[in-house]
C-alpha cells in the first residue's frame, strides 16, 4: 500500500505456495481469503506483478477475478536474466 493518500485503497498482493502444495486449492484459498479481507477492509482495488513465464499464477489470478493490464519487459534479473512481468488488478464490485 502507498503512503499517498490518492492511492488509499490500493494494495498490491503476492501469495507463495510451497511447490509440495501446489494443486490443492491452497492458492485459491489463500487469495480468496485475501480478497475478502482486503474489501471487509476498505480496499477496492488489489494489483500483483507476476513473471510472464509463471502462467500458473497468471491463471490463478484470473481464476479469482483479477485481469491482465499489461506487460512490463526486462524490469528485473532472475538469476542473471532478465524477465518480463504482468501486471494484473482486481477492482472490487463492492466499491464501484
Amino acid at each position: 500500500m502507498s503512503s499517498r493518500c490518492v492511492y488509499a485503497g490500493v494494495g498490491e498482493v503476492s501469495i507463495y505456495v510451497s511447490p509440495k502444495a501446489k494443486g490443492k486449492g491452497i492458492g485459491t484459498a489463500l487469495l480468496t481469503n485475501l480478497i475478502e479481507e482486503s474489501e471487509r477492509n476498505g480496499f477496492w482495488t488489489l494489483q500483483s506483478t507476476v513473471l510472464l513465464e509463471n502462467e500458473a499464477s497468471i491463471q490463478l489470478h484470473k481464476k479469482v477475478g483479477f485481469r491482465i493490464v499489461g506487460t512490463r519487459e526486462k524490469i528485473g534479473k532472475l538469476n542473471g536474466v532478465w524477465r518480463d512481468t504482468v501486471l494484473l488488478e482486481r477492482r472490487s464490485k463492492a466499491y464501484i
